[in-house]
C-alpha cells in the first residue's frame, strides 16, 4: 500500500487477557435475532458472500537491482579502467490484492506498485486455489496493472459507475491487509476528484475512511450492491498505520486504461496539448471571474488537439463532458486516462461567457520504456526509440544496470533470443514470454552479436 509518508515497519502483536478473565465462567449466549419487532437486521453478509470471490491476493518474488559506489581503495588497487559503481541484486517478496474483471479471459486489475519489478506472481483465489499470473501491461503513472491466469471457475466483479458517486455514499474495501487473508472493512465516500498529492503522476482519487492497510493495494472498493467502485491504491499515514484516509482509482479511470493494454498492449494516453495551472481563489480575483474552481490554460500548444479545437490561453475549463473539473491536475489525469483519439467535450469559461469545445485528443508520443524495464532490470538506464530497424539504444547513464549488462549507445536490439523485435511493444512482450537466461541480438557498428542477460 503506497503512504503519503515514509514507509514504517508495522509489527501485529495479539494479547490475550487471560489472567483476569481466567476464573469468570463463560456466559451461555444466545445467537442474535435476525428480526427485531418484525424488521430484518441489516446485513452486508448476503452481498459479500456474492462480491468477495472476485477479490484475490496477490503474491510477488522478484530481485531488486540497484548500484553502488565502488570504494576508493579498489579503484586505486585496479586503476583508472575500474568501475565506478557495482551492480547489486537483492531478493524480494511482497504481498498485495487484485480484482478479476473478466472471469471467462482471467483478466485481473491491481496496482502496479504491487507487482513492480516481480519475476513471480502468484494469485490466491477465494476457494484456495494458487495460481500462477502473467503480466498483461501495466501503466507506471496511474498505478495500474493488468494480469492473467489461466483457471476455471472464477468470479468477475460487477462494474459501477464511478463518475455517478457522491460524497456520503457508503462504501466497502475488501483486500489482503498484512497478509492477514482477505479483510472487509466499511465506510463512506469522503472526497471525490482528489489530485496534487504527490502519490502518483496522473492522480484523480476517490477518497474513502473505510479502513485501507498495506496489502489492500489493488483490492476493490465497492459500494453496498458489491459494484467496483475504484482500485485501494494510498493511505495516509503519518503513524505507519490507517488513520481513516485512504485513495482509491476509480473504476471508469482503471478499466479505460485496462482497456487500452488490452487491445493496444500498452497505453495510448491522450493528450490536450496545454500548459496550465489550478484557478484559486486570488487568480479568480485577479481575472474577475465568479468561477472559484477549474483548470486555468497559460499556453496551448501549437498543432495541438486543443489549438485545433480552438481553446486559447486564458481560458478557463471548468468541465469535462458535462463534469465539473475541481483543478489542473484532476483535468490532466482524466485526459491522460483518455486513449488518443477519443473526444471529449470541454466547457470552458472566457472572458466571463460559457462555451463548449469538442476535441479529439492526440497521442503521446513516449514510449513505454517503463515496462520494458519492469520485464528486465537491467535495462535501466537505457533509453531507448523505435526504428524501422529495430529498438535503437540511444543513451546509456554511465554505471547504470543497463551498462553493467553490456548495451552501448547506438546498439540496435533486433531480437530476443530468436524472437525477431522490431519496437519496443513487441521487446516488452519478448521479454516477458522468458523466464531465467535471455539472449539479446545486437547490431553493433555493422556486426551482430548476442548480450546475455540472466533472469
Amino acid at each position: 500500500m503506497k503512504k503519503t509518508s515514509s514507509l514504517l515497519t508495522a509489527t501485529l502483536t495479539a494479547t490475550l487477557l487471560s489472567s483476569s478473565l481466567a476464573l469468570v465462567a463463560a456466559p451461555v449466549s444466545a445467537a442474535l435475532p435476525v428480526v427485531v419487532e418484525g424488521q430484518a437486521l441489516p446485513s452486508l453478509a448476503p452481498m459479500l458472500e456474492r462480491t468477495t470471490p472476485a477479490v484475490v491476493s496477490v503474491a510477488v518474488s522478484g530481485t531488486q537491482v540497484s548500484t553502488q559506489q565502488v570504494p576508493e581503495v579498489f579503484r586505486y588497487f585496479f586503476g583508472p579502467n575500474a568501475p565506478q559503481q557495482q551492480v547489486r541484486e537483492r531478493p524480494f517478496r511482497g504481498l498485495g490484492s487484485g480484482v478479476i474483471i473478466d472471469a471467462d479471459k482471467g483478466y485481473i486489475v491491481t496496482n502496479n506498485h504491487v507487482i513492480n519489478g516481480a519475476n513471480n506472481i502468484m494469485i490466491g483465489l477465494h476457494d484456495g486455489r494458487e495460481v500462477e499470473a502473467k503480466l498483461v501491461g501495466t501503466d507506471a503513472d496511474s498505478d495500474i496493472a493488468l494480469l492473467q491466469i489461466d483457471a476455471k471457475d472464477l468470479v468477475a466483479i460487477k462494474v459501477s459507475d464511478s463518475n455517478q458517486l457522491r460524497v456520503g455514499d457508503f462504501a466497502v474495501a475488501i483486500g489482503n491487509p498484512f497478509g492477514l487473508g482477505q479483510t472487509v472493512t466499511s465506510g463512506i465516500i469522503s472526497a471525490l476528484g482528489r489530485s496534487g498529492l504527490g502519490i502518483e503522476m496522473l492522480e484523480n482519487f476517490i477518497q474513502t475512511d473505510a479502513a485501507i492497510n498495506s496489502g489492500n493495494s489493488g483490492g476493490a472498493l465497492v459500494n453496498l450492491n458489491g459494484e467496483l467502485l475504484g482500485i485501494n491504491t494510498a493511505i495516509v499515514a503519518p503513524n505507519g498505520g490507517n488513520v481513516g484516509i485512504g485513495f482509491a482509482i476509480p473504476a471508469n479511470m482503471a478499466l479505460s486504461l485496462v482497456g487500452q493494454i488490452i487491445e493496444h498492449g500498452e497505453v495510448r494516453r491522450g493528450i490536450l496539448g496545454i500548459s496550465g495551472r489550478d484557478l484559486d481563489n486570488q487568480l479568480a480575483k485577479a481575472l474577475g471571474v465568479s468561477t472559484q474552481h477549474g483548470a486555468f490554460v497559460i499556453e496551448v500548444l501549437p498543432n495541438s488537439a486543443a489549438a485545433d479545437a480552438g481553446i486559447k490561453a486564458g481560458d478557463i475549463i471548468t468541465s469535462i463532458d458535462g463534469r465539473k473539473i475541481k483543478s489542473f491536475h484532476a483535468l490532466r489525469a482524466q485526459v491522460a486516462t483518455l486513449g488518443a483519439g477519443s473526444s471529449i467535450n470541454l466547457g470552458i469559461n472566457r472572458d466571463g461567457d460559457t462555451k463548449t469545445f469538442n476535441v479529439t485528443l492526440g497521442e503521446a508520443k513516449a514510449a513505454n520504456q517503463a515496462a520494458v524495464e519492469q520485464m528486465h532490470p537491467l535495462f535501466v538506464g537505457a533509453k531507448l526509440e523505435d526504428t524501422k530497424q529495430g529498438v535503437k539504444v540511444l543513451d546509456v547513464t554511465q554505471g547504470s544496470p543497463a551498462a553493467m549488462s553490456g548495451l552501448l549507445s547506438g546498439d540496435m536490439i533486433t531480437a530476443v533470443n530468436r524472437t525477431a523485435i522490431t519496437n519496443l511493444k513487441q521487446l516488452k512482450q519478448a521479454l516477458s514470454d522468458k523466464q531465467g537466461t535471455t539472449a539479446l541480438r545486437i547490431m553493433r557498428d555493422g556486426n551482430a552479436l548476442y548480450l546475455v542477460l540472466r533472469g
